[in-house]
């Protein structure tokens, strides 16, 4: 009776080692004698007992694969900071487990290593503008030896990519020289134009000036060749013109604010007396 007992006890735990049920969102990799045997899908499996064993349980839902941040060397030897994120599914459960050690950290590695070497192609300012660029040569490189670990990857994303804080600094001060520089420019270049401006401005007046004497010239020459012509005389027209100017000179020497006394030449008497003389006997 004790025999039959224990018999039954080993028929039952024979039975439930031999039926496997898999929950949805995995695979069992299944091993029989060390070798790979077959991959069990979700729902309710069979296999030999104690010679079909369970190697491991691998998720077949998308993997979060975090990338840890690194500095890396641009083409123009600038030092930025990066990371990532990786969106990865495991398609094919044994070469996952005999293709590669850890699937998960080579795929990191494998994303780390790629990455620095396509920023390092590039110059900071395309690295800090074509993310998108980046992102599909990324996954574009590392898609082929993803798939001989039996993993797909589906999406890597740049989280974040920036300066080195002395590169930070760096670029800071040459954006401030820059700025330095274009208020000298606008500066030197203002002050250029006022400097034509006033050089034209003086132009223009010395141009109207000449202009004045020359009319001026002219209209006293005509006033002599008048007076000379209405009274015979050579002297007398010119001696009358250079009083009339003095007359006025004086008269605008009166109007000034800060004109005290007014000297008269001591001959003025006898000049205009000579003029009304000479007048008289013509």
């Amino acid at each position: 009776m004790e025999i039959l007992i224990v018999l039954l006890f080993a028929v039952v735990i024979t039975l439930f080692a031999g039926v496997k049920i898999v929950p949805q969102g995995e695979e069992w990799v299944i091993e029989r004698l060390g070798k790979f045997r077959t991959t069990l899908k979700p729902g309710l499996n069979v296999i030999v007992p104690y010679i079909d064993t369970v190697r491991q349980k691998i998720s077949t839902r998308d993997i979060i694969l975090d990338i840890p941040q690194q500095e890396v060397i641009t083409k123009d030897n600038a030092v930025i900071l990066t990371n990532a994120i990786a969106f990865a599914r495991v398609t094919k459960p044994q070469d996952a487990i005999y293709g590669v050690e850890d699937f998960k950290k080579a795929i990191q590695n494998l994303i780390m290593t790629t990455l620095r070497s396509i920023i390092g192609e590039m110059k900071l300012d395309e690295a800090l503008s074509n993310r998108e660029i980046i992102k599909t040569r990324l996954k574009d490189q590392i898609i082929d030896d993803a798939a001989d670990w039996g993993v797909t990857v589906k999406s890597v994303e740049i989280q974040d990519i920036t300066p080195s804080e002395s590169m930070q600094k760096a670029m800071e001060q040459q954006a401030a020289a820059e700025r330095e520089r274009r208020a000298v420019e606008t500066r030197a270049e203002g002050e250029k134009n006022a400097m034509i401006l006033e050089a034209q401005g003086k132009l223009e007046a010395a141009r109207k000036e000449a202009q004045a004497q020359v009319a001026l010239s002219e209209a006293s020459a005509q006033a002599i060749t008048n007076v000379s012509g209405a009274i015979q005389d050579k002297e007398l027209p010119t001696m009358f013109l250079l009083g009339d100017r003095y007359i006025n000179t004086l008269e605008k020497m009166t109007q000034s604010e800060n004109s005290k006394f007014v000297v008269y030449p001591a001959d003025l008497h006898g000049a205009i007396k000579g003029m009304l003389g000479n007048v008289l006997k013509k």
